[in-house]
C-alpha cells in the first residue's frame, strides 16, 4: 500500500473507529509516518503506514452519516429554540401594539480555525443560523502571532480559536502541556486576545480542539474551552456554542451548562465558565429595503 496525502484511513490499532484525512507523510529512522486529521472530530495524529487502512467512498459515506445523524439532532433543536424565542418576541410586540418593528442584533463572531474544510463547515452553519460571522484560516501554531491584529481589524464580540489537538502518547500523560499537538498555540493565542481585551463578557472566548488542555485554556482568559475529560469534539462544537451565546440577551448571565447543554459532545468535552450574552434589540427597524 502507497498512501498519498488526502486519502482516507483509519488506523487498525484502535479498531478503525475514526476516520482521518491523510495531511502529510514523514520519515523518522527510515520509518514512514503518516500525519493525521479527523473528517468529523477535531483530532490531530500520526501513525505508521502499516497500521492504516485506505477507506472506500461506501465506508466513508457510512461513517459520516453515522456521525453527522447526533449533529443533524442538535441542529434541528437550535433552529427550534431559536423559531420558539422569534414567536415568544414578536408575540410581546404584538401585545404592546407597536407600529414598528424591532430589529435582532446578535453578537458578531471572529472565527480563527487551523482547517480550511472546518471552516468552511462552520462558516456554512453560522450562515444558517442568521449570525454574523468571518471566518480566518490560521494554522494552530500561528494563532497567537496574528491573532492580536485580527481582533483589531475585526471587533468582534465572540473569538474561536479552534482547529486540531490531541494528547501525544508519554509517560508525562496529561500534566505536560508539550504533550499536546496544539494546546500551548491556544492558550498562548487567548493570552494574547486578553491583551486586546480583558474583560470575560466584552470578549467572549472559545478556545481549543480535541484532547485539549482545558484547565490552561481557561486560566489564561478563555470563557469556554475543550477538553475537559480529553475526550474528542465535534467540528460543530464551536458553532453550538457561539450561537447560545450569540442569542442570549446582554441582560442575562448564562450558565456553562446551559452552553454545553446545546453542544454536541457535552460535558466531557466542553466546559467555562459563567458568561453574559450578547444579543441586543434594536428599534425601530427602517422602512428602507438596504442591504
Amino acid at each position: 500500500m502507497s498512501l498519498k496525502i488526502g486519502d482516507i484511513v483509519a488506523r487498525k490499532s484502535y479498531g478503525s473507529d475514526i476516520l482521518f484525512k491523510v495531511v502529510d507523510i514523514k520519515y523518522e529512522k527510515g520509518n514512514k509516518i503518516v500525519i493525521l486529521k479527523g473528517i468529523c472530530y477535531r483530532l490531530e495524529a500520526d501513525a505508521p503506514e502499516t497500521d492504516l487502512v485506505v477507506q472506500s467512498d461506501n465506508c466513508v459515506r457510512e461513517y459520516n452519516a453515522r456521525v453527522n445523524r447526533s449533529v443533524n439532532e442538535k441542529v434541528r433543536s437550535l433552529n427550534e429554540s431559536l423559531m420558539r424565542e422569534k414567536v415568544k418576541k414578536k408575540f410581546f410586540r404584538d401585545v404592546a401594539k407597536e407600529n414598528n418593528e424591532s430589529f435582532p442584533n446578535p453578537g458578531k463572531v471572529l472565527h480563527i480555525d487551523g482547517d480550511r474544510d472546518y471552516l468552511d463547515t462552520c462558516m456554512e452553519e453560522y450562515r444558517k443560523f442568521g449570525m454574523e460571522a468571518v471566518g480566518v484560516y490560521v494554522k494552530e501554531k500561528e494563532q497567537p502571532l496574528k491573532i492580536y491584529n485580527l481582533l483589531k481589524e475585526h471587533k468582534p464580540d465572540i473569538l474561536v480559536l479552534t482547529g486540531h489537538d490531541g494528547v501525544i502518547k508519554s509517560e508525562d500523560g496529561y500534566s505536560d502541556i508539550e504533550n499536546y499537538r496544539n494546546s500551548k498555540y491556544y492558550v498562548e493565542a487567548v493570552r494574547e486576545a486578553r491583551r486586546f481585551n480583558s474583560n470575560l463578557d466584552s470578549l467572549v472566548i472559545f478556545a481549543g480542539a480535541c484532547q485539549s488542555m482545558y484547565k490552561k485554556i481557561i486560566e489564561a482568559g478563555a470563557n469556554f474551552a475543550s477538553s475537559p475529560y480529553r475526550v474528542l469534539i465535534h467540528a460543530l462544537d464551536p458553532v453550538m456554542i457561539c450561537e447560545k451565546i450569540a442569542f442570549t440577551s446582554i441582560n442575562q448571565v448564562v450558565s456553562p451548562q446551559d452552553v454545553i447543554s446545546k453542544t454536541i459532545t457535552g460535558v466531557k468535552g466542553i466546559g467555562g465558565v459563567e458568561t453574559r450574552g450578547k444579543y441586543r434589540d434594536g428599534f425601530p427597524r427602517e422602512p428602507y429595503n438596504i442591504k
